[in-house]
C-alpha cells in the first residue's frame, strides 16, 4: 500500500529528500577523512618524529648525563636550531629564518630535495659544506643552487633546495623557513651566545623492535631534572593524533548542522504532503483502515526515501572525502591514504535515517487522528489541530540523540551543552524573528498598498506557508558565513598594526647588553628611531608555595597545566606598566619590605594556573634560585606592537642576571628595511630582526587558508539551506497551482504573478538573510568581548552584499520552480495536476 500510494508523489518526496543528502554526505566525508587520517598518523609516526627517540633542551645538555645518552641507540644525529637573519648573495635580499644545524640526515621519512643526491652531500663530512634551503624562500628572493647564502659569519654555498621535511607541515615553511647548515659550523657563524633562544636536539635509532619507552624509563628522572624534554613515536603519534582528531569532530558538528538543516526540511516538506494526503486518509479510514495503519503506510514511504536519501549521501560523502586531502594539505604534516571508511558509512546512514525519520515523525503523527468525517466534510479540522503528547516525545528523543551526537564528537559535557544551548538558541531566534513576521504582517497588514505587494505579502502568513521553514534553513546558513567572515575581519585588524604611522614595524631581538649601544648607534645612523628597548631573563620555575614541579606534576588532581611547569619563561624587569597592559588587581612589581619581589602575572594565567595574590613562586634564574610573591596582576591588550610578558619582575632585581635585549623601531619603507637588515647581518649577526609587515601577510595567508577550509564546511549548510528552499516550494507547487489558477481566472496577469511570486520569496529571502547577519553579529561581538578581548565594527558593506546575494538566490529559485505555472493555461495546468 505505501509503494502503490507513493507513485504519483514519488518525484517530489525524492526532491525533497534531497535535502539530507549534503548533510550526510558532509558527515560521511569527515569521518572518513578522520578514520583515514588518523590511519595515516599511526603508520607515519616514525616518520613523523624522523626517528625512535628525540632528547630536547634550551640549553646545552648537562655533563652529567652525557655518559648515559652516548649509550643509547644505534644511531644518532645531533641538532642546533636558532631564528636569525640569513643573507642571499650576491645582493638578493635578506629574511628570518630558522636555521637547523645538523650532523646528519633523518632516520625514517622522505627529505626530499632538489637534486635528490643533494642530502647525501649535506650528511657527507668528507665533501665540501652547503646549505640545504626550503623552495619557497629560494623562489622569494630568485636565488637558486650554486648562489651563496651568509648565516652570521660563516657563508655557504647553496647545495640544494628542500621540498619536504619529515613531520614538517607545508604551512610551516610560510611562517618560518628553514636553512639547514652543518652542525659543525654552528659555532663557526657567533650566533650562539649567551641569552640566544636556541633549542638543542638529538635524535635517536634503536634496533628493530627495540621498546624505547622502558629503555628510557630508567632515565627519565635525571633527563626530567636536566630539564630535557623526551619524543618517542608513540607520544608524537597520541599528541599529532588528538589535534587533528579535534579539528575533524568539530567539522563532524559543522556537518552536523548541514544535515539538521535538511531534516528542517525535511519536516516541512512532510507537513506538506501530509496536508494533502488527509482527504486519501479519510478515504482508508472509511474503508476499515486505523489510525496506526494509516501512519505505518506513509512512515514506511518517507524511511524508504530516507534510506535512499542516506545512500545517496553516503556515496557522495565518500567522494567527498578525496577533496578534503586537496582543502588541509597545507596543514598536514602526513600523506592521507584515502579509502572508505566503513564505520564512517555505517555512521552516516543511521544517523541520516534516524534523524529522517524523527523529524517526518512530528508532522506525520497527525495521520493517526484524521476522522472518516473529512470525507463527508472537508472543512472538518478538529480531528488534527488539538496537541498530540507524543509530538513532545519526539522532541525529547531528537534533542537526546543531537547532545549524543555532540557528545561522540567532542567528548566534552560542556562543550556539548554549549553546542546544543547554541544551536537552539539559533533555531528558536530565527524561529522566533519567522513568527514575528507572520503576526506583524497579519496586524499590520498594508491594505492601501497596491494588489501585487498585499498578494505577496498575504502569501507570508497564509496556511501552508513556508515563512517559518525558509528563514530558519537559510537564515541558519547565513548565520555560519557571515560570522565566519566576521571573526576573520576581527582577526585580521587586530594584526594590520604595521601600517599605523606610530607603531613598530621592525623587532630585534637576540642583542647582548654590549651591543645595545652599537645596535642603538647602527639604527641612529640609518635615521631609524628607538621606539622601546626591553630587557629579558630567562628562567625556569622549580616550586609553587614552596612545593616543587616534580612533586607538582605528579598530582594531576590540582589540574594545574603542565606547560606551566615546564616551560622556559622569559621575563622583564621595570617598576610601571606600559600603554598596553592594565593593573586589574593588587599592586605594580616592587620590592617588597622583606626583600622579596612582588611580581606581577598576567590575569589569565593566575587563573589558569590556579594561583592567587599572595602566592610563592620559586624561580631558577640560570643556576640561581630566586623566590617571589604575586603582588598585583594585569590585563594584556595583545593587539599592541609591544613585547608582553606573563611575568614582570621589579627593578633591582634582574639587571646582574644574563640576559638579552629586544628593540623596537619602523621603518618608512622596504628599501629601509633592507639596507638595516644587511647592517645588522654584516656588523651584528647574532641579532635578529622580525618584519612585522611581513608577518602580518603570512598571517593573512594563514587565516584565509583556514577560513577557506570553514568556507568549504559552512558551504554544505547554506547549500542544504538552498535545497531546503527549493524543495519547499516544488512540494507546495500544488497549492501556488491551484492559487496562481484562481488568481489567473480572476484576470490576473502572468506578470502579476510573476510578480507576487518575486515579493513572497525576496521578502522570504531578504528576512532569512537579514536574520542570519544579526546573529552573526551578536556572535562576532560576543567572541571580540570575551575570547579574543578586542574591539568590534563590523564591515557594513559586505554584509549588505551578502544580504543581497541570499535575496537573490532565494527569489531565483522561487521563480524558477515557478515557471511551469506562469507558461501554461489555468486549463491545461489543473488537468496535469488532476
Amino acid at each position: 500500500m505505501a509503494w502503490r500510494d507513493s507513485r504519483r508523489s514519488r518525484a517530489r518526496l525524492l526532491l525533497f529528500m534531497a535535502s539530507i543528502v549534503l548533510g550526510i554526505a558532509a558527515l560521511v566525508g569527515i569521518n572518513s577523512f578522520g578514520d583515514n587520517l588518523a590511519r595515516s598518523i599511526s603508520e607515519q609516526a616514525r616518520e613523523l618524529l624522523g626517528a625512535d627517540l628525540v632528547l630536547s633542551a634550551n640549553q646545552p645538555f648537562a655533563p652529567k648525563v652525557e655518559p648515559a645518552l652516548s649509550k643509547l641507540g644505534t644511531a644518532q644525529t645531533r641538532e642546533v636550531s636558532f631564528a636569525s637573519l640569513v643573507q642571499f648573495r650576491p645582493g638578493r635580499g635578506t629574511r628570518l629564518a630558522q636555521v637547523r644545524g645538523r650532523s646528519g640526515g633523518f632516520f625514517y621519512g622522505d627529505w626530499e630535495t632538489q637534486p635528490k643526491s643533494a642530502t647525501q652531500r649535506f650528511a657527507d663530512t668528507t665533501a665540501a659544506p652547503g646549505a640545504l634551503v626550503d623552495d619557497a624562500m629560494l623562489a622569494q628572493f630568485g636565488a637558486k643552487i650554486g648562489d651563496s647564502v651568509q648565516v652570521g659569519q660563516v657563508t655557504l654555498p647553496i647545495i640544494g633546495r628542500v621540498l619536504k621535511t619529515p613531520g614538517q607541515a607545508g604551512i610551516t615553511t610560510a611562517v618560518a623557513p628553514t636553512v639547514f647548515i652543518p652542525a659543525a659550523l654552528v659555532a663557526q657563524t657567533g650566533l650562539v651566545q649567551r641569552g640566544s633562544r636556541v633549542k638543542y636536539t638529538r635524535s635517536y635509532q634503536f634496533a628493530p623492535g627495540t621498546d624505547v619507552a622502558a629503555v628510557l624509563k630508567p632515565l627519565q628522572a635525571r633527563l626530567d631534572a636536566a630539564d630535557i624534554d623526551t619524543d618517542t613515536v608513540a607520544s608524537r603519534q597520541q599528541s599529532t593524533g588528538r589535534a587533528f582528531a579535534d579539528l575533524t569532530r568539530y567539522l563532524s558538528l559543522v556537518a552536523f548542522v548541514a544535515l539538521l538543516l535538511g531534516c528542517v526540511g525535511v519536516a516541512s516538506a512532510v507537513n506538506l504532503y501530509v496536508r494533502e494526503k488527509l482527504a486519501a486518509v479519510a478515504v482508508l479510514r472509511c474503508l476499515g483502515a486505523s489510525g496506526r495503519q494509516a501512519l505505518l503506510i506513509y512512515l514506511i514511504q518517507t524511511a524508504g526515501l530516507g534510506l535512499v536519501g542516506a545512500v545517496l549521501g553516503a556515496a557522495l560523502g565518500a567522494a567527498v572525502q578525496s577533496l578534503l586531502p586537496r582543502v588541509l594539505g597545507d596543514f598536514l604534516p602526513v600523506a592521507i591514504t584515502v579509502s572508505v571508511s566503513w564505520p564512517a558509512v555505517l555512521t552516516g546512514l543511521v544517523t541520516g535515517l534516524l534523524m529522517a525519520v524523527l523529524f517526518a515523525l512530528l508532522p506525520l503523527l497527525s495521520i493517526r487522528r484524521v476522522s472518516p468525517l473529512r470525507v463527508l466534510r472537508a472543512a472538518f479540522e478538529d480531528d488534527t489541530s488539538a496537541p498530540d503528547p507524543l509530538r513532545g516525545l519526539i522532541i525529547g528523543v531528537i534533542a537526546l540523540f543531537v547532545l549524543a551526537f555532540a557528545y561522540g564528537q567532542t567528548r566534552d559535557w560542556k562543550l556539548t551543552l554549549g553546542f546544543g544551548a547554541g544551536l537552539l538558541a539559533a533555531f528558536a531566534a530565527l524561529a522566533g524573528l519567522g513568527r514575528l513576521l507572520m503576526g506583524a504582517v497579519r496586524r499590520f497588514f498594508p491594505a492601501g498598498w497596491g494588489y501585487v505587494w498585499r498578494q505577496g505579502l498575504a502569501n507570508l502568513y497564509r496556511p501552508q506557508n513556508q515563512t517559518l521553514t525558509l528563514v530558519t534553513s537559510i537564515g541558519l546558513g547565513t548565520f555560519l558565513l557571515a560570522t565566519l567572515f566576521l571573526t576573520q575581519a576581527m582577526l585580521l585588524s587586530r594584526v594590520q598594526v604595521a601600517g599605523q604611522k606610530s607603531s613598530a614595524n621592525l623587532v630585534l631581538f637576540d642583542i647582548q647588553p654590549e651591543q645595545r649601544a652599537g645596535v642603538e648607534a647602527l639604527l641612529k645612523s640609518q635615521q631609524l628611531p628607538v621606539l622601546q628597548r626591553v630587557p629579558i631573563v630567562t628562567m625556569r620555575l622549580t616550586a609553587i608555595n614552596r612545593r616543587s614541579v616534580s612533586a607538582i606534576k605528579k598530582d594531576t588532581a590540582r589540574g594545574i597545566p603542565a606547560w606551566a611547569l615546564t616551560r622556559e619563561y622569559r621575563v622583564t624587569y621595570r617598576d610601571s606598566l606600559n600603554s598596553s597592559e592594565k593593573l586589574t588587581s593588587g599592586t605594580l612589581p616592587i620590592i617588597g619590605p622583606d626583600g622579596i619581589p612582588r611580581i606581577s602575572v598576567e590575569s589569565g594565567y593566575l587563573s589558569r594556573v590556579k594561583l592567587k595574590l599572595g602566592d610563592t613562586l620559586d624561580f631558577n634564574v640560570q643556576g640561581l634560585p630566586q623566590r617571589t610573591i604575586i603582588g598585583g596582576t594585569r590585563d594584556i591588550d595583545r593587539s599592541r606592537v609591544q613585547p608582553s610578558f606573563l611575568v614582570i619582575f621589579p627593578a633591582g632585581v634582574l639587571e646582574q642576571a644574563p640576559q638579552f635585549q629586544v628593540v623596537l623601531t619602523r621603518t618608512g619603507n622596504t628599501a629601509a628595511l633592507a639596507r638595516v637588515e644587511q647592517a645588522l647581518v654584516q656588523q651584528f649577526p647574532n641579532v635578529s630582526a622580525i618584519d612585522l609587515g611581513l608577518i602580518l601577510q603570512t598571517l593573512d595567508e594563514l587565516i584565509g587558508k583556514i577560513s577557506f577550509v570553514i568556507r568549504f564546511m559552512a558551504g554544505f549548510s547554506i547549500l542544504t539551506g538552498l535545497l531546503v528552499l527549493s524543495s519547499s516550494v516544488v512540494i507546495s507547487r500544488y497549492q501556488r497551482v491551484r492559487e496562481s489558477v484562481l488568481l489567473r481566472t480572476l484576470g490576473a496577469s502572468r506578470r502579476q504573478i510573476l510578480r507576487i511570486t518575486l515579493v513572497e520569496y525576496g521578502l522570504l529571502g531578504l528576512l532569512a538573510a537579514l536574520a542570519g547577519i544579526g546573529l552573526a553579529v551578536l556572535a562576532a561581538w560576543a567572541l571580540a568581548v570575551w575570547v579574543f578581548e578586542a574591539s568590534f565594527g563590523p564591515a557594513v558593506l559586505p554584509l549588505l552584499g551578502l544580504a543581497a546575494l541570499v535575496t537573490a538566490l532565494t527569489a531565483g529559485i522561487g521563480l524558477l520552480n515557478s515557471r511551469d505555472v506562469l507558461r501554461r493555461s489555468p486549463l491545461e495546468v489543473l488537468r496535469a495536476e488532476g
